[in-house]
């Protein structure tokens, strides 16, 4: 790839685009989407919690 290029804007140019995010990805702001909403991820937590603390305690969590 940098073989081809002619000067060194062309190399950066080339380089910009190899390394840049997916369109799609760009086009919402650049961060990462897990798919997740942040309510999931609270009630993933809180039960992530309570299991800690069952074992902590040394009984066996509930599911």
């Amino acid at each position: 790839m940098d073989m081809t290029a002619e000067d060194d804007a062309e190399r950066e140019r080339n380089r910009a685009a190899l390394y840049a995010p997916p369109p799609e990805l760009a086009r919402s702001g650049g961060g990462r989407r897990t798919g997740v909403s942040r309510s999931q991820v609270m009630d993933l937590m809180a039960r992530v919690a309570a299991e800690d603390a069952a074992l902590q305690a040394g009984r066996r969590p509930s599911r």
